[in-house]
């Protein structure tokens, strides 16, 4: 089972040709809702790519609420614990435009609630095979679970997003980091991806640097190194590219895959899902990823 600790946000999608620059307004050419958060994102992207996934987090009392727990349960994905706390659900205002690129703010809404693991969650989490985790909850909150899962010789996968500095009781419990290729500059100070993921390797076990569509990059403390290539594909929006990555690379590890050939797997998800337009929405089932690596 991998479980998910982490945000769940209704995306408010606005699609234009291009994002405005500031105090400037443009016309956008449709709007939708679409449920997202990076945690229900990467919960969604985990479960469609065949895996037993548990999420974790906090929902409002409002009609997103409601919607949000729905996605979740209806990709597959138990939500058994999932919190409903009184109030408005996390939002995430998303601005994509014509070449795919997006904008992003995030109201953090229910998801500001949780400020800790519960002894239940506390127990799912143990008996996990993974535990993904990201940055849109408190911080406090996803510190203690991480140390929880390694407590319990649960791995750890962090996406380091969005980008904050890390405090070293987390990235103690970190077992592989996941960032792209500006969170990676950002927490190491190096502009170069190679550089960038040497730095990390000071500090965790394993990393994973995303570079779009120039693949990623791996790299672990015993010296293995390997870049794999992305699947090319025309991008109309890349929003959730980063959680089905995320998603698909937890199930393909812990399906014992050795990791060149779960990293194949988690690109090829990753490219999949940004021919479509929208986050949870787009991502793509096991079946689609199997035949996208013949």
């Amino acid at each position: 089972m991998i479980t998910v600790f982490g945000s769940a946000n209704m995306d408010l999608v606005a699609y234009t040709a291009r994002a405005p620059r500031l105090g400037e307004t443009v016309t956008g050419r449709d709007f939708r809702t679409v449920p997202g958060g990076k945690g229900a994102n990467q919960a969604v992207a985990a479960a469609r790519a065949g895996g037993e996934v548990t999420f974790l987090g906090a929902v409002g009392s409002d009609a997103f609420g409601a919607d949000l727990r729905g996605t979740l349960a209806g990709a597959g994905v138990d939500v058994t614990l999932l919190r409903r706390v009184p109030g408005a659900s996390g939002i995430a205002h998303i601005v994509v435009d014509d070449r795919g690129g997006n904008a992003i703010v995030v109201v953090p809404g229910a998801n500001g609630a949780v400020t800790a693991p519960t002894d239940a969650e506390r127990a799912v989490i143990a008996r996990s095979r993974a535990l993904l985790l990201q940055l849109e909850l408190p911080m406090a909150a996803v510190t203690a679970a991480a140390r929880a899962a390694r407590g319990a010789g649960v791995p750890v996968v962090l996406t380091p997003a969005p980008a904050q500095p890390l405090p070293d009781d987390l990235i103690d419990a970190v077992t592989l980091l996941l960032p792209n290729e500006h969170e990676a500059a950002g927490i190491t100070g190096a502009a170069d991806p190679s550089v960038a993921l040497d730095k990390l390797l000071e500090r965790v076990e394993e990393a994973v640097i995303t570079l779009g569509s120039e693949g990623a990059l791996y790299g672990s403390r015993s010296g293995e190194r390997l870049h794999v290539p992305a699947v090319p594909v025309q991008a109309v929006d890349t929003t959730a590219a980063g959680d089905t990555f995320a998603g698909a690379l937890a199930v393909a590890r812990a399906e014992g895959r050795p990791m060149p050939d779960a990293l194949r797997f988690a690109a090829a998800a990753a490219a999949l899902s940004v021919r479509r337009e929208g986050a949870s929405t787009s991502m793509p089932v096991r079946a689609d990823i199997d035949a996208a690596l013949g």
